[in-house]
C-alpha cells in the first residue's frame, strides 16, 4: 500500500484503534488456482503494552467456516494479507467554500502482512473462539457470559477452522484532510459531523484529533 508521509499514523495507538474497533478484516491469500478473500473476525492475541512496542512478530488469531474453500487453501507458512477498514467518507468540493476544488475520499485503513498457521484440535480452536468472544463482547457487547454456552460451542467446533497469523509488517493510512489549513479542516469536520447523508461522527472525531501536516500551506482542492 502506498502511504504518503502526510497520511502516516501519528503513532501505533492509531493503528491499534482501527484493528480493535474494526476487527472484521479482509483476509486475502493465494490458492491453488485463484486468489481467496474472506471477511473474518481477527484479534491480537496479546496487545503491546506501549505505543512504541511495534507489532512485528506479534500474533493475530481468527476463525472461519471450514466449508469455506478458503480454509482448505491455508497451509503453515502461507503469506497472507489482512485489511482492516476504519471510518471513511466522501468529501464534496462544496464543503471547502472555494474554487477550483476537487472531490476526495477521507479514509482509514490498516494492512497487515504475515504468515498463517491453521490450528489443529478442538481445544486450540475453542481457545480462539472463546478469546474472540471475550474480546468482542468487551468491545461491542454488554458483558455476556459465555460459560453456559461452552457445550454448544463444542458441538459446532467441527465446522470451525481457527488460525494464527504471525505479523511480519504493518502499514496504516489515515487520510484525514491533513493537507488543509485549520479553517478548511473545520469545514470537513462539520460535514462529517452533521450531514444527514454523509454523516460520520467517528470520522469527524479522527479528523479533529489527527495532527495537521507540518510542511504544507493551505491546499486548494484535492484528488482521491
Amino acid at each position: 500500500m502506498h502511504v504518503p508521509e502526510t497520511y502516516r499514523a501519528p503513532d501505533l495507538s492509531w493503528t491499534l484503534q482501527v484493528m480493535r474497533r474494526h476487527p472484521l478484516a479482509l483476509l486475502a491469500s493465494d490458492g491453488t488456482r485463484m486468489l481467496h478473500a474472506s471477511h473474518v473476525p481477527v484479534i491480537l492475541r496479546d496487545a503491546p503494552q506501549a505505543a512504541s512496542a511495534g507489532l512485528d512478530g506479534r500474533v493475530l488469531i481468527g476463525h472461519m467456516n471450514r466449508a469455506n474453500p478458503h480454509w482448505d487453501s491455508l497451509s503453515d507458512g502461507l503469506p497472507v494479507l489482512l485489511v482492516f477498514s476504519g471510518p471513511d467518507g466522501y468529501v464534496s468540493p462544496s464543503v471547502y467554500g472555494f474554487t477550483p476544488a476537487a472531490p476526495t475520499w477521507d479514509f482509514t485503513t490498516v494492512h497487515v502482512r504475515g504468515t498463517v498457521r491453521p490450528l489443529q484440535g478442538d481445544e486450540a480452536t475453542l481457545g480462539v473462539v472463546s478469546a474472540t468472544v471475550k474480546t468482542l463482547e468487551a468491545e461491542f457487547g454488554n458483558g455476556w457470559d459465555m460459560s453456559e454456552s461452552l457445550a454448544y460451542f463444542r458441538r459446532i467446533l467441527p465446522g470451525v477452522g481457527a488460525f494464527e497469523i504471525v505479523i511480519e509488517s504493518v502499514e496504516a493510512m489515515f487520510k484525514l484532510s491533513q493537507e488543509y489549513d485549520q479553517p478548511t479542516r473545520e469545514w470537513v469536520i462539520a460535514w462529517f459531523a452533521g450531514d444527514e447523508r454523509c454523516g460520520n461522527p467517528r470520522l469527524a472525531e479522527l479528523i479533529s484529533k489527527v495532527p495537521a501536516a507540518s510542511h504544507r500551506t493551505a491546499r486548494r482542492g484535492s484528488s482521491a
